[in-house]
């Protein structure tokens, strides 16, 4: 995204972020989207679509003529992409962790996402990571009640579930089994541990936040098994399977234990 553009997408309302955030899924269902179906999906009358995306096409963030389809352009489809990571990631704190039902989650994701400043978004992002894969938190969710420690609330107790922690690394029950990320199944989920390679490639992968101890899931394996469509820190990427054979990962378990 150029400057110009970055800036503009940083000073949208609410409203257009929503209407950004509605034709990326449109196109993403149907490949380009109409009016009509903005309208729907929004459940705003047609004079509403069109003034905002006037204003959308102003700021080079879609591409729009009267009567025509609407795409998103290269600006315009990374601001979509950004909504949508915020969007997510408070969905999966509200539902993951605060155990709130997925429709109320969704609602309260969609009033929030549009303010929450970036630093408290990616705390929200590592707290959910961090809850669903470390083995030794002692920390677990009862529902409608709150965190309590598995070993009770006396400070003695903390030791001795460490200990245990610890007697069970030594006995190897939770050693990790690495594997290649390409070797993953649909909706699993696994904590990098390794990449490989060099060059510009290894570079470009880094940069999309493939570091050692990045959570990520598999999401969708195409026919032929490339590409490999994977959920990482929020960000939606599609990677060939030679590029996911340079990752190494630890699965995780459905339990959130790292498999043994």
């Amino acid at each position: 995204m150029h400057a110009k553009q970055r800036s503009e997408a940083t000073t949208l309302s609410a409203s257009l972020e929503d209407y950004l955030e509605a034709i990326f899924h449109i196109a993403s269902e149907k490949q380009v989207a109409r009016a009509k179906d903005i309208s729907a999906r929004l459940g705003v009358k047609n004079s509403s679509v069109t003034g905002a995306l006037r204003i959308l096409s102003s700021r080079g963030l879609v591409n729009y003529a009267p009567y025509d389809l609407i795409t998103l352009t290269p600006g315009g489809a990374e601001a979509a992409r950004e909504v949508i990571r915020r969007h997510e990631a408070l969905r999966d704190f509200f539902v993951k962790v605060l155990n709130i039902d997925p429709e109320t989650a969704d609602e309260g994701a969609c009033k929030m996402e549009h303010a929450i400043p970036l630093p408290i978004l990616e705390r929200f992002i590592q707290f959910v990571e961090y809850f669903e894969t470390c083995p030794s938190a002692g920390a677990q969710w009862v529902r409608d009640f709150g965190y309590t420690c598995r070993g009770g609330a006396e400070r003695e107790n903390c030791a001795q579930c460490v200990s245990a922690e610890a007697e069970e690394r030594t006995k190897g029950k939770l050693k990790e089994t690495t594997m290649k990320l390409s070797d993953l199944k649909i909706g699993q989920r696994a904590r990098m541990v390794k990449l490989a390679g060099h060059g510009e490639l290894r570079k470009r992968l880094v940069d999309m936040g493939m570091v050692p101890g990045a959570i990520l899931a598999v999401e969708r394996v195409a026919p032929l098994g490339d590409p490999i469509d994977i959920k990482l820190r929020g960000y939606h990427l599609s990677l060939r399977k030679s590029e996911a054979a340079m990752v190494t990962v630890a699965a995780i378990g459905a339990a959130g234990q790292v498999t043994a």
